[in-house]
């Protein structure tokens, strides 16, 4: 291995470190907040006014972070943005001290948590993008693909010990001290990202006038039907699948489980994902990949309409963790597509638009988890979600023969080759 490739495997390799400890904090910080506030509320629309406060910002200002991102240079971006949510991380830890609650009113505290979730709806929008845009300065075109299977993949276990860990750190040492430790996980991806040199800014249109650089970054994505297609297709599924939003009722009113069984139910999507991913790294799913997409969501609404109905803790996990299972799958070929069909220049602003259709939709789908379960019940919003998640899949497959018939083994070998 040449001394520049030795360079690339080590930097990709810090990225991933970088990568997981931000999404292991980001996972737990969230998990950790749900409790604490419907501990404090009992009510399912406080965590749907969760998920509002975090996507109100990440979706307004994901356009414009697309163009800051593809304007500037990525490492110092993200470590801005590292920074941005350790200090909102360090807030939750003083709002979380018990005494607190002495001196100022439950109101009081539950309106500052929420202030602190929509700062880091800003932080957001800006982190996916830099994300996606620098791995791609990291990795040579050829192993894009495994690269970014590598990249979800390692999300998807932090996605699974984050919530995992959070259940059994709110068991251990309470809401007070699991926020430090999501503090030290922040730092520690802080110190990996120092760790990559700065990287060259691709793009040949510096300074560009906001408006027409969005304009730009939105075209393409409304032009590419492979990648218009499968980011909606997502996007449905995730917003009325979003029953994850709803497991603290769940662990606490309706199965019973506690802190410990809330735990191992956040982490069972995940797991389920992350075997998905890994072994896509072995046996590639690039071949039929519409068909598959759509399958996988299909699968998808169905393994949430059987947690709805479920009044067995472990059923409820398996049917989660199947979730995750065909959840890894669609995101897979997801960013596959994106990294495959999406220029260097506009990373940033393609990334963005991800974020509205797919990232965000997770807490407009806990709102809308939330909402449901105030105005049918809890189990009846869930069964909803996952059926018009089926619905969805039946247009798509209808309406877009062309994305049905999408194929990317040629591409993702031609790549190889290059």
């Amino acid at each position: 291995m040449d001394p520049y490739a030795a360079l690339r495997f080590r930097e990709f390799n810090i990225f991933l470190l970088a990568r997981f400890a931000m999404v292991f904090a980001w996972s737990m910080q969230f998990i950790v907040i749900e409790w604490q506030v419907y501990s404090m509320t009992k009510d399912p629309w406080s965590l749907g006014i969760i998920g509002l406060m975090e996507v109100i910002p990440a979706v307004s200002m994901a356009l414009f972070a697309g163009h800051i991102v593809d304007q500037k240079e990525k490492r110092t971006l993200l470590i801005k943005c590292i920074l941005g949510f350790s200090v909102i991380s360090m807030g939750l830890f003083i709002l979380s001290e018990p005494s607190l609650s002495t001196k100022f009113s439950s109101n009081t505290i539950l309106y500052a948590i929420y202030f602190l979730v929509f700062l880091g709806g800003i932080v957001r929008a800006f982190l996916g993008p830099t994300i996606f845009s620098l791995i791609a300065l990291i990795v040579p075109k050829k192993v894009y693909p495994n690269a970014a299977t590598w990249s979800s993949t390692t999300w998807q276990m932090a996605s699974v010990l984050g919530p995992a860990l959070a259940g059994f750190s709110i068991s251990w040492m309470g809401v007070h001290w699991s926020m430090c430790l999501i503090f030290g996980f922040s730092i520690s991806a802080l110190i990996c990202i120092f760790r990559i040199s700065k990287k060259p800014i691709l793009n040949p249109k510096i300074g560009e006038p906001v408006f027409q650089s969005l304009r730009e970054g939105l075209q393409f994505v409304f032009n590419s039907k492979a990648v218009f297609g499968a980011l909606t297709l997502d996007m449905i599924a995730v917003l009325f699948g979003g029953a994850v939003a709803l497991l603290p009722v769940f662990a606490q009113d309706i199965l019973q489980v506690g802190s410990e069984g809330f735990g191992i139910l956040r982490a069972a999507p995940a797991v389920g994902a992350a075997i998905t991913m890994i072994s896509s790294t072995r046996f590639p799913i690039h071949k039929y990949a519409g068909k598959k997409l759509l399958w996988a969501v299909f699968g998808f609404g169905i393994c949430i309409i059987v947690f709805g109905l479920s009044t067995s803790f472990w059923l409820s996990v398996f049917a989660l963790f199947a979730s995750g299972a065909l959840d890894g799958i669609s995101m897979v070929i997801r960013q596959t597509i994106l990294q495959l069909k999406t220029p260097d220049h506009m990373r940033g602003r393609v990334a963005s638009v991800n974020s509205i259709f797919v990232g965000s939709s997770n807490e407009l789908g806990a709102f809308e988890s939330g909402a449901t379960a105030k105005l049918m019940g809890t189990v009846t919003a869930v069964v909803f979600g996952g059926t018009m998640t089926l619905i969805t899949v039946g247009i798509t497959a209808f309406v877009s023969p062309t994305f049905r018939k999408l194929d990317l083994q040629e591409e993702v070998a031609h790549h190889e080759r290059s």
